[in-house]
């Protein structure tokens, strides 16, 4: 198991919140994470509420308001280079529409005919900006931020821990691997090969890997020592017909990773029925990170944003992606 990366990021936590506790005179709080400790912030894609996700802007902006970690989803260029983006296509998140020189690049993928990152070179990707994607959200700073790689990432977490004095933790999620793989391509490889460069395989690396492809974590399992989710969602996904449950069976999870990354409808059903996934996961020893408090809708059962996030540390989740880190840290800050 690999739980040194998360343990760190945790007493970090702690020592900030106990400071807080002492300063105002008051009792500790009982966590019910697995470790005791409260949980870990990360900033899914940013701080994507406010501003495109995946740009250096947004993770900027989430380290500043008070995230532990920020998520960078990793794609491929055709030149091998890793970038951050949610998808591989780029019809969606970039302004590539509006760049009649490559006009004729659309191709037919996975059902799609749109522009894919595989088919670009890193310096015609340099050439995008940012869009934002959710319709709900503004449009305001849209095609201002480019798209950046997964080594300006890194960078940018190195130097925000040197600037604020706390470690910033990073939690890529290489995409499709199985895909990209069949093209030749290796993002797996890829990403261990960054983490290398940065001095980030080890047990003390501000590290968490996550993915929804078992291959690939084993993979990732036999060559870096810092801590790896699955990912899941429920069977109902793929067909409504199937059970509202996990699509990867929790007990077979620590054989090869060291968290279940759940949405949150595996947690609390959309009628507000609790699930006992928390507590399975515990009991086998791994952690639950929790996937995506958007801090500007209510849960699928009414609650508000602020109260969603409550509940989730009262099941006693061990970390919470969030699209809005600086409601998230004032709510684990007044918890305690």
């Amino acid at each position: 198991m690999h739980k040194t990366a998360m343990a760190l990021g945790c007493a970090a936590i702690l020592s900030a919140c106990m400071n807080s506790e002492t300063e105002q005179g008051a009792a500790a709080v009982a966590w019910t994470t697995l470790s005791g400790e409260p949980p870990i912030i990360i900033a899914h894609r940013g701080a994507s509420a406010y501003l495109p996700g995946h740009t250096l802007e947004a993770y900027e902006l989430g380290i500043d308001q008070g995230a532990d970690y920020i998520e960078p989803d990793l794609v491929l260029t055709k030149d091998d280079v890793l970038i951050c983006r949610h998808d591989r296509y780029l019809s969606i998140t970039t302004d590539i529409s509006d760049h009649a020189e490559f006009a004729d690049r659309k191709t037919e993928k996975d059902g799609r005919n749109v522009w894919w990152a595989e088919d670009f070179t890193l310096a015609e990707i340099r050439t995008l900006r940012s869009r934002e994607d959710y319709p709900h959200r503004s449009k305001a700073h849209d095609d201002q931020y480019a798209i950046p790689t997964f080594e300006e990432v890194i960078a940018l977490a190195k130097r925000k821990s040197a600037e604020t004095g706390r470690v910033i933790g990073i939690n890529p999620e290489p995409k499709q691997s199985a895909q990209l793989a069949a093209i030749g391509k290796n993002i797996g490889a890829a990403l261990v090969d960054e983490l290398g460069k940065a001095g980030w395989q080890g047990a003390d690396a501000p590290v968490i890997i996550q993915s929804f492809e078992v291959a690939v974590l084993k993979m990732l399992n036999r060559q870096v020592d810092v801590p790896l989710v699955q990912l899941t969602l429920s069977k109902t996904y793929f067909d409504e017909t199937l059970p509202h449950e996990s699509f990867i069976e929790i007990a077979s999870i620590p054989d090869y990773a060291d968290a279940v990354g759940p949405s949150r409808r595996l947690i609390v059903h959309e009628d507000g029925t609790v699930t006992d996934l928390v507590e399975r996961a515990h009991k086998l020893g791994l952690e639950v990170h929790a996937w995506t408090l958007m801090g500007d809708q209510d849960s699928p059962d009414g609650l508000s944003p602020e109260d969603e996030t409550r509940r989730m540390h009262d099941l006693g989740v061990d970390a919470v992606f969030v699209d809005d880190p600086a409601q998230a840290v004032r709510i684990r800050a007044d918890r305690n």
